[in-house]
Parts: structure tokens; sequence; C-alpha cells
């Protein structure tokens, strides 16, 4: 079953581009070219099934992010599921954004710990790739 789904990051960590990279292999997005991309993405969401917004951060989000996330409406995303490499409070702060936009947002929130420097290579471990894919996989099977 083919899914319209997409994986956008908002990170500086070489990680969450590999995380990106496993997800796109592990469910098969190569036939979208823009199925991962960055925040803002190069193409806009457009009935997208799921889109997965992987975040590093602290506290409340930049305005590019809030912005993003206040426009990501039941139109352009029918589920979002946030990955979140930060605080609880940027988590809780996305989910309230994304519930006011309008779009079903898969809870609960996936919070991780990624470490590493910014715009180094990211190598994610084998225990990291199997908890990404089993969540990922859960997201999918509680898709309204």
């Amino acid at each position: 079953m083919a899914l319209k789904m997409r994986f956008l990051y908002y990170s500086g960590k070489g990680k969450m581009k590999a995380m990106a990279e496993v997800v796109k292999k592990e469910f098969d997005l190569s036939l979208n070219y823009n199925a991962i991309d960055i925040v803002p993405p190069a193409y806009s969401c457009e009935n997208e099934r799921l889109v997965i917004l992987a975040i590093s951060g602290k506290g409340e989000p930049d305005d590019i992010l809030r912005r993003f996330c206040s426009e990501l409406n039941k139109k352009k995303a029918q589920n979002v599921a946030l990955l979140i490499d930060g605080d609880e409070k940027l988590g809780t702060f996305l989910l309230n954004v994304l519930n006011e936009a309008g779009t079903n947002v898969i809870t609960p929130v996936k919070y991780i710990k990624l470490g590493g420097l910014p715009f180094l290579g990211g190598k994610l471990s084998d225990a990291e790739k199997q908890d990404l894919i089993a969540w990922v996989q859960s997201v999918i099977d509680n898709l309204q």
C-alpha cells in the first residue's frame, strides 16, 4: 500500500537527515522525489496523508517554524506526527499550533535526544534505527 507521506525536518544535526533517509528507505518513499525535505520545504504540502515533522530545539520555536506549522491544515496534511529532539515545552507549543491549524496530530509526541554537533554527518545506531522504524509504523497504524 502506497502512503502519501513526507518527512520534514528542522534541524542542523546530521542525525536528523539520516533519520529521514532511514524512513524514506524503509517505507519506500522513493517514488516521491520530495518525500524528505527541510522546513519550509521546497515544494508545499498538498493532500499529504501523513507529514512527520522532526524538530530540534528548545522552548518556543522561531517564527519560520511557527508559521509553517500554523499553515498545516487538513488540506495540506491530514495527519501530522511530531518527533522532537528537545524539550516538552517545544512539543506542547507545536502541538497547540498544529491543533489550531486543524490537522490531526498523532499523539503522543515522540521525544528523542540526538546529541552531536550541528552540520556534522550523523550515523544512527541499529537501536536508533529500530526505534524510529517502530515509531513510524505505530503512527501509520493509528492514522485516521
